[in-house]
């Protein structure tokens, strides 16, 4: 690593502001980004806010509509070095504006959205997952911009929408060619400070199926589709456990899993106990690792679903695979992961700790359609998100503000 670039890497991570990345993460969790399609919630507050910051700092933020009131955010962030040497390089800092519902508010012992800190950690709905990581990238930026506005490449950030529905968001941003001169990204998620490279695939499958009404005492007037439920349901946890024991365990991502999640009959409406219901669906949340072809689980399934209605004569079985996320792997030479790492011992005072995620993130997106590697690497730890009291430890946001300066001067730089 050429000296200078380890010493304005180094000189990055300790510009970083600490007060601003604590006031950044508590104001961003403070605006409540959770999807309400009741209400018309969703993430426009939180990017209005994003984009005011940004254009007081003297950047120029680009809202692009997703879904209505459903936006993302991308700003490209300039440097003045490598004037008319050929293409820049350009680095991404990629992370979400939606959050999960809070749920039960009787779960909470603090407000959902009130970003309190006590002894060292800052709670709120968003706090890991993911403000806290978007926080940490601002005051990257903020940084950056102070003591190296010569790098000779560009930072794009990007705060998207829908990652925790369909991913929408990272799916525009691609079909926009908003990745297409990206040559490295940073997915912001929390995942304890580690370096994960690679990404589980995930499968999302509906069951459907159909039967004939009847009254509950005259069964044999219709045809049940609740026999045929249960016996996907059985089918799936058998083929969950034939799946690992062929499978094994992925050193960073852990054991691949096949779960129902949804079991419901009728798929909508009011359920009446004196009722055969016309119709039952089954859901399947699937998560798979390397070495798991995607269209041969598609067609276990089928054949699982086809059992299960043979034993219920007038019941059929349609298997829809609502989304397909495959698993993803950056090759560990890739510029992005050398940047990182070269910047743990600058940053973190160590050398870089390795994970997996054991969902999946915009990165997948990024990686599988895009082609660009992709390292997710934030604050917070891998089982706080979703939950009540959801907090992220202030020290962490400082630490990953500063590993992100750090990593994109030594990206931006190499081989300068």
């Amino acid at each position: 690593m050429p000296s200078r670039a380890a010493d304005l890497a180094r000189a990055a991570a300790c510009a970083v502001d600490a007060d601003l990345v604590v006031e950044l993460a508590q104001s961003l969790v403070r605006i409540d980004s959770v999807v309400r399609p009741a209400t018309g919630g969703g993430e426009a507050a939180c990017v209005a806010w994003l984009e005011s910051y940004l254009r007081g700092r003297g950047l120029a933020p680009v809202v692009h509509e997703v879904l209505p009131g459903r936006p993302n955010l991308v700003v490209d962030v300039p440097f003045a070095g490598r004037p008319g040497r050929g293409r820049r390089r350009r680095l991404l800092f990629e992370g979400h504006t939606d959050v999960v519902t809070e749920g039960d508010l009787a779960l909470w012992t603090r407000d959902p959205f009130g970003a309190e800190i006590v002894d060292g950690r800052l709670y709120g709905r968003g706090a890991c997952d993911m403000k806290g990581g978007l926080a940490a990238a601002l005051a990257a930026i903020d940084a950056l911009r102070r003591v190296a506005p010569d790098l000779p490449g560009d930072i794009r950030l990007a705060c998207l929408a829908d990652e925790e529905g369909m991913m929408r968001g990272v799916k525009r941003f691609i079909e926009e060619g908003l990745a297409r001169d990206v040559d490295g990204a940073i997915v912001c998620e929390p995942e304890e400070l580690e370096l994960c490279l690679v990404q589980k695939g995930a499968m999302r499958v509906v069951v459907d199926l159909t039967g004939r009404m009847a009254h509950g005492a005259m069964p044999y007037a219709g045809a049940n589709p609740v026999p045929a439920a249960a016996e996907v349901v059985r089918g799936a946890v058998r083929l969950d456990e034939e799946i690992r024991a062929r499978m094994g365990v992925h050193p960073y991502l852990g054991a691949p899993y096949l779960t129902p999640t949804i079991l419901a009959a009728p798929p909508a409406g009011e359920a009446q106990l004196n009722v055969v219901p016309a119709r039952a669906r089954v859901g399947l949340d699937v998560r798979t690792i390397p070495g798991q072809d995607h269209r041969a689980l598609e067609r276990d399934l089928c054949a699982l679903a086809a059992g299960a209605v043979a034993a219920s004569p007038g019941v059929s079985a349609e298997v829809t695979v609502v989304d397909d996320r495959p698993v993803v792997e950056t090759p560990p030479d890739a510029r992005v992961v050398r940047a990182l790492e070269a910047a743990c011992p600058i940053a973190l005072g160590r050398p870089p700790r390795y994970g997996g995620v054991p969902g999946s993130t915009d990165g997948t997106f990024l990686a599988a359609w895009a082609g660009v590697p992709v390292v997710v690497v934030g604050p917070g730890t891998r089982t706080v998100p979703h939950q009540a009291d959801e907090w992220v430890g202030v020290d962490d946001l400082v630490a990953s503000a500063r590993l992100y300066a750090a990593a994109a001067v030594l990206f931006l730089m190499e081989d300068e």
